[in-house]
């Protein structure tokens, strides 16, 4: 009997289907015109002190944007400061570090080898040049 009366005291948060059973059902057949009263009364108290959290709430923003104002704080500057903020934990963090050793590792084999393409490049048309003022100057493979 424990076991089941624990299945109709539930802890967890209700799910989407449970709660549009609930927001379905009509309980008003359930309560007295008194209980429903108070809970109108409750209601109506709720939604003034919402309504006055919301003015507070204004207030307080509109005097936090006079102060920063007054200390010469204003969008751009604090964009900044954020974007400079993350920008430093990004490159201080591991994986930017790792990242970045590699992809300099990696670029410094591409320019050794880049270099290495150029140099033999050059040597071939070098040879060539060679080849070219070589046959040129033997009479023997010249047309006459």
């Amino acid at each position: 009997m424990e076991a089941q009366a624990q299945g109709l005291l539930e802890t967890e948060p209700l799910q989407g289907r449970d709660e549009d059973a609930v927001a379905s059902a009509d309980f008003s057949s359930m309560l007295s015109e008194e209980e429903k009263e108070e809970l109108k009364a409750e209601l109506v108290q709720l939604e003034d002190e919402i309504t006055t959290l919301r003015q507070v709430l204004s207030a307080k923003e509109r005097h936090l944007v006079e102060i920063k104002q007054k200390l010469g704080m204003n969008l751009m500057n604090e964009l900044k400061q954020n974007f400079s903020k993350s920008w430093h934990d990004m490159q201080t963090s591991t994986a930017y570090k790792k990242t970045h050793e590699t992809l300099s590792h990696a670029g410094q084999k591409a320019t050794a080898a880049f270099s290495n393409v150029g140099t033999a490049i050059s040597k071939k048309f070098g040879d060539m040049s060679y080849s070219i003022r070589h046959s040129i100057s033997m009479p023997a493979m010249r047309r006459k």
